[in-house]
């Protein structure tokens, strides 16, 4: 019996014994109670799992843990998670959570896929590198031969090495560089007083590490790396959002989208021969929703071929950018309605619900994108506040996509214990963890975006059969064939028991 068949089970003896109550009168009993709060808690995310004795005792460890941490003067989810991050360290449900095998990551962008530090303590350091310094305070990478020309952004590059050793301070410059490279300030709510102010930082950034990432030596080392940051962190799979933009050569060699996703194939081939625990990675091909409907339509041209060509690494096609500043699904419906027509299928895993913005176009998203049948919800943040999206995407199990982090630093929800996910967690919506843009927020893997959907979000009512239902859900919901998710199924179990032995 399923964990869907078992809620619905559980919901019509809910509502029979809540009939028989109703119907006798006077005081309701002890017994009914406990049943009516038994039946309740099978609802929720994990509700439906059965622990064994090891993972009932690993359980109860788990629940003084998070007694003791929802008890102190600052509890972590409450805070801004710039401020909590340095708790969340010292945590021992945190430092649990980090052994624990997670799945997989199924929402992180490829940008932010690398920790900021690696970039500027490795890759910057690299010859060739160029630096220019723009007159909106941000700042763009080159690598070239010779000087690169100015252009309407940049008009004067230097060498980073020189510019680096004239300074001679450089663990102060790279210090400089990093805070260019992600969102992090000890004053985030002083810094970033707005959402609009922190999306321009947000944009900021991911144009500033394009120099960096799009050259094509580093390109092949930045997933690697990637991949290993994603292994440390006990997560055995990704699938990456990927604009696949075109990679350049130091001699000025421009290589396309193809080359982009063949060097992926490669290196995740690398990666996996080298660490057979790791299962694998796929891209979802994604663009940007400022783009006009003809531009938007070629992208999904090109995603088609793509997956022809591709089709072990090519999961589907994404829309991505900010919701509330650009255009709605429903304004691309010419262009998303094009596999369709043609007779192919495209899977979608739309961005949609990334908003608080009631009752607006793009509030609406989150239908359109089921419209659509996506085969999941990005961030979905805005799901509760739509009970007929809610419950079609429970019916057709399209999995939300939950960023907890990602939705507080960029200031959807300021106290994670009121994100609208509890809703979905209490009644056991289909859903995944995941980190959107780990570099730019200060974390890598998965740990701390679980530490805040286990602790924050789930509050009291979350415990390891909540965690264990959010790590499967990582592989169920993934875009991997059967075969592979069977596969991906026994490899994360074998680990998962491992972990119950070593903490039971």
């Amino acid at each position: 019996m399923t964990v869907q068949t078992l809620r619905s089970s559980a919901l019509l003896s809910c509502a029979s014994l809540l009939w028989f109550a109703a119907a006798a009168g006077g005081m309701p009993s002890a017994a009914q109670r406990d049943l009516l709060m038994r039946q309740e808690a099978s609802r929720q995310m994990g509700g439906g799992v059965t622990l064994t004795a090891a993972e009932r005792r690993l359980d109860a460890d788990l629940r003084r843990l998070k007694e003791r941490e929802m008890s102190a003067a600052q509890f972590p989810p409450a805070l801004h998670f710039f401020k909590a991050r340095p708790l969340i360290r010292e945590s021992p449900v945190f430092k649990l959570l980090q052994k624990m095998p997670k799945g997989g990551a199924l929402h992180v962008h490829t940008s932010s896929l690398v920790g900021a530090e690696w970039l500027v303590k490795n890759v910057t350091y690299r010859p060739h590198c160029h630096v220019c310094f723009t007159w909106d305070n941000s700042v763009r990478f080159v690598f070239s031969e010779r000087r690169p020309f100015p252009r309407w952004d940049c008009f004067y590059w230097q060498l980073l090495g020189t510019l680096r050793a004239r300074i001679g301070d450089a663990s102060g410059f790279d210090d400089s560089l990093m805070q260019h490279l992600t969102l992090f300030t000890e004053d985030p709510d002083g810094e970033y007083p707005s959402q609009e102010v922190v999306w321009e930082k947000f944009e900021k950034v991911f144009i500033a590490a394009a120099g960096l990432i799009t050259h094509a030596p580093v390109l092949r080392d930045y997933f690697y790396r990637g991949l290993e940051e994603l292994l440390q962190d006990n997560v055995m799979y990704l699938e990456l959002r990927s604009g696949l933009s075109k990679t350049y050569e130091l001699d000025g060699t421009v290589h396309d989208t193809a080359w982009t996703l063949r060097t992926f194939q490669e290196v995740t081939r690398r990666f996996v021969a080298d660490h057979p625990d790791f299962l694998g990675a796929r891209v979802i091909f994604s663009v940007h929703r400022a783009l006009s409907v003809s531009e938007v339509k070629a992208a999904v041209k090109e995603a088609i071929q793509l997956q022809a060509d591709f089709p072990d690494v090519v999961a589907g096609f994404d829309m991505v950018g900010r919701e509330d500043s650009g255009r709605s699904l429903w304004y691309f419906r010419d262009a998303l309605a094009l596999p369709a027509e043609l007779g192919v299928a495209l899977p979608y895993f739309f961005h949609a619900g990334e908003t608080d913005a009631d009752g607006t176009d793009v509030d609406q998203n989150v239908l359109d994108a089921l419209l659509f049948n996506t085969t999941r919800i990005g961030h979905g943040y805005a799901l509760a506040h739509h009970p007929l999206a809610k419950e079609l995407s429970r019916k057709r199990n399209v999995a939300v996509e939950l960023c907890p982090i990602s939705n507080q630093v960029l200031r959807l929800v300021s106290d994670l214990r009121n994100h609208p996910a509890a809703v979905l967690m209490s009644e056991g919506h289909p859903m995944v963890v995941s980190s959107d843009d780990p570099s730019l927020f200060g974390t890598t893997g998965l740990s701390y975006d679980f530490y805040e959907a286990f602790v924050g979000i789930g509050g009291l009512k979350a415990n390891l059969g909540t965690l264990k239902e959010l790590a499967l859900n990582s592989i169920r919901f993934s875009s991997l064939p059967p075969h592979l998710k069977d596969k991906g199924l026994v490899m994360w179990q074998k680990k998962w028991d491992a972990f119950i032995f070593d903490h039971s």
